[in-house]
């Protein structure tokens, strides 16, 4: 939690100040468009977490990271988005939203990929497999879901 308050601090005192983009600590990862989500709810899936980082961009790779012998959810996950800018917005205004009671910690990562991890675009066939689960179910797992977030804007 004290790293939440930290980047809100940071972020509240560049707003403040004027802080153009290229001076922002955002401009450290410009060469990034991966965030890391941690403090994730155990039951969401891919797709859940599609759905609510999709607001701020255009997710293009998600890797939920699973216990090896359980297949289990282990509470934290990695997302690429299209464009980098969007991770800005993300790390923003999702790091200290409050999931199913759980607190997220989203912050700027510089991910590699695993070699047995697809090297393309993972998030259009888990959206296909997605609404198939749906069209099954009838419903969205998201449905009944508690989300509470900040707005913010991205600095030009």
């Amino acid at each position: 939690m004290n790293n939440i308050r930290q980047v809100q601090a940071l972020n509240k005192r560049e707003l403040e100040n004027a802080v153009p983009p290229e001076a922002s600590w955002h401009a450290d990862y410009r060469d990034t468009a991966y965030i890391y989500i941690g403090g994730l709810p155990f039951d969401l899936s891919e797709g859940d977490i599609m759905t609510i980082f999709s607001q701020y961009g255009e997710p293009v790779h998600v890797n939920l990271v699973r216990d090896k012998e359980t297949g289990k959810s282990r509470g934290f996950a990695f997302l690429k988005y299209e464009d980098q800018r969007s991770t800005d917005l993300a790390v923003d205004n999702l790091g200290g939203a409050t999931v199913l009671g759980r607190i997220l910690r989203v912050d700027h990562t510089r991910y590699k990929k695993r070699d047995e991890e697809e090297d393309t675009n993972n998030v259009a066939k888990l959206m296909d497999e997605r609404s198939r689960e749906v069209a099954k179910r009838g419903s969205v797992s998201l449905e009944s879901a508690s989300f509470s977030g900040k707005r913010s804007s991205l600095r030009s």
